[in-house]
């Protein structure tokens, strides 16, 4: 290598050093912004082709290194619909070609990015901070059905009400119950049999109101709870279990129990009156459930008060219902709840870990609203930086893995920028003395060159 040589690789250095320089400048300028991911600077050497005993150091190049798959630290920001991943991948995000009306025209084309400080707009959508719209997969809030894909948007629309089409109930019956009246059987009351014995009533029989009082005192509570008819108006279910047989070793039939719920609750001086389901509960000496064999019946025509709600299905489950010795000879109930709910306005937004988005109403419901749409890449470091903290999809950053795949999104918090401002400075400081050796070699070549110069004169 002459001095001419040396002066071409003392300005490769410079432009290597200049341009990590800049570098580093941007990353210190982006320490605080959300979801940002620094640039490293490579240098790699640029030699020309010789023998091995003339083989020159050569001159310098520099590129740029993404940081995209190093992990940046979360920081709590109390904005519910903030959210930030903990883990590989990339939020889904959309631009915005124009705002005609107010309304966003999307660009279509699919982003990628960690910044995660969304929140929702006047129209609804979410976008972050620097104007990027959170797309996925928006459900449906009353099944919870996938509607389209695309940028999520919020609806303000009230949920709908939901009638109670199931109730899920387990309970343990005392083997020998202790009642008002002090009879442990229900039997033939005044205004008639109220009893199923065996198997199921093709017609359910209903206690007179005039017998609500017997009925009541030889029977015992078996719970209550608020069901929902289809235009959401709550209803009170209250239900009785009574005992209408004792086992038979000599028949072979074990105890047997029906159970009553109350269609017409009791009003002033007008008593309630009982419906029974039409069904008898068998149990044998192990107080387990014989009969039905199922893990759930139907009740026909719900109805209270004059508030129809259906055919509704009691679910017991396997082992749900069971008769085993009570201290104080009452039910004990271990599940009552049903599946419906009153219509509700959205009161607030959420995010859980798997990436859902979630309403909470004010009739206390919370529904799923959206998917997050997650993007994963084999070679995240691949991908081109474009503005607003986004990225595109390259050749060698491979096609988008959708999903979360061990990715958990973290609600109400963002991903801070993974700059190391101290590291960044003891960059600068290396990067400045390498430039300040490079401009020495140059005023040294150039000195070189003058006295050659000088010779010839």
């Amino acid at each position: 290598m002459d001095v001419f040589s040396a002066l071409q690789t003392s300005v490769s250095g410079l432009q290597a050093q200049a341009f990590s320089l800049g570098n580093i400048s941007g990353n210190i300028a982006n320490s605080q912004t959300v979801g940002y991911k620094r640039i490293d600077t490579d240098f790699v050497d640029m030699l020309t082709e010789q023998p091995a005993k003339q083989q020159s150091a050569g001159g310098v190049a520099a590129f740029s290194q993404l940081t995209n798959s190093l992990q940046g630290g979360v920081a709590a920001t109390g904005v519910p619909t903030n959210m930030a991943l903990s883990g590989d991948g990339f939020f889904t995000v959309q631009t915005a070609g124009g705002t005609p009306g107010g309304t966003p025209v999307f660009s279509g084309t699919t982003l990628y990015t960690r910044r995660g400080d969304f929140s929702v707009d006047r129209n609804g959508y979410l976008v972050n901070g620097a104007g990027a719209y959170l797309t996925g997969q928006s459900l449906d809030p009353a099944n919870g059905a996938s509607t389209g894909t695309g940028p999520i948007k919020i609806s303000d629309a009230a949920l709908p009400a939901k009638p109670t089409t199931s109730i899920a109930y387990a309970a343990n019956l005392p083997s020998n119950p202790t009642t008002t009246s002090g009879t442990a059987l229900l039997g033939t009351l005044p205004g008639g049999d109220p009893r199923v014995l065996s198997g199921s009533a093709a017609t359910a029989p209903t206690v007179a109101a005039s017998d609500s009082a017997a009925f009541v005192g030889s029977s015992i509570a078996g719970g209550e709870l608020t069901a929902y008819s289809g235009t959401g108006t709550p209803v009170s279910v209250q239900v009785r279990w009574a005992k209408v047989a004792n086992a038979d070793a000599t028949a072979g039939s074990g105890d047997t129990w029906n159970l009553f719920y109350a269609n017409q609750t009791a009003t002033g001086t007008t008593p309630s009156t009982w419906q029974n389901v039409g069904t008898a509960f068998t149990f044998n000496g192990s107080g387990q459930l014989t009969a039905p064999t199922g893990t759930s019946l139907s009740i026909p025509n719900l109805t209270v008060n004059g508030t129809n709600l259906g055919a509704v299905a009691l679910n017991f489950g396997s082992g749900g219902l069971t008769q085993y010795g009570s201290a104080g000879g009452q039910v004990t109930t271990t599940t009552l709840q049903q599946n419906g709910y009153a219509a509700g306005t959205l009161n607030s937004l959420a995010v859980t870990s798997d990436g859902k988005l979630t309403g909470t109403y004010s009739n206390g419901n919370t529904v799923g609203l959206a998917q997050i749409g997650v993007a994963r890449f084999n070679a995240p470091n691949a991908l081109k930086a474009v503005s607003g903290g986004n990225y595109a999809q390259t050749a060698d950053s491979g096609e988008p893995l959708a999903g979360l795949s061990g990715t958990t999104i973290v609600g109400g918090n963002v991903e801070q920028s993974n700059t190391d401002t101290a590291g960044e400075f003891s960059k600068l400081i290396v990067t400045q003395q390498a430039y300040s050796a490079n401009t020495r070699v140059m005023s040294t070549a150039q000195q070189m060159m003058s006295d050659l110069i000088n010779v010839i004169r």
